[in-house]
């Protein structure tokens, strides 16, 4: 999915009915338990002959030879990627760990600071011409 969606974007993705997907179409879905989400397109749609409710999906990257190893059950699907923001992703996830947080955190004081402290600055310099006239 290296083309269309490259690793390390901030994909904005609308959840969908998985009855209304179709081979072909791009899902985001969480693979495995450390919650790792991908983006991969549907190869196979398989529904359970025991309860028909239960579909699970074979999908496989644009860019990968073979399909993946393990089905995607419907329950892990979020849905379909809607907007892709390329290397945004990154930086989200470099700003959810703590070298990371406390850079956002110094960058974010400062730029209330300057947003901030220049009328603050202003007021404290008219208030004391006043005083002192």
């Amino acid at each position: 999915m290296a083309n269309t969606y490259p690793v390390g974007s901030l994909i904005y993705v609308k959840p969908v009915d998985y009855q209304t997907l179709s081979v072909g179409d791009v899902i985001s879905y969480v693979a495995n338990d450390e919650k790792t989400v991908v983006t991969h397109r549907i190869v196979n749609i398989e529904v359970d002959k025991n309860n028909p409710d239960v579909w699970r999906f074979q999908t496989k990257g644009d860019e990968n030879s073979s399909p993946d190893a393990r089905p995607v059950h419907y329950k892990n699907v979020l849905g379909t990627p809607i907007i892709t923001l390329p290397t945004v992703g990154y930086i989200a996830h470099s700003i959810q760990q703590p070298p990371g947080i406390y850079v956002a955190l110094v960058v974010g004081t400062l730029l209330l600071a300057w947003t901030f402290l220049p009328g603050t600055l202003e007021e404290r310099r008219k208030t004391t011409r006043k005083s002192v006239a």
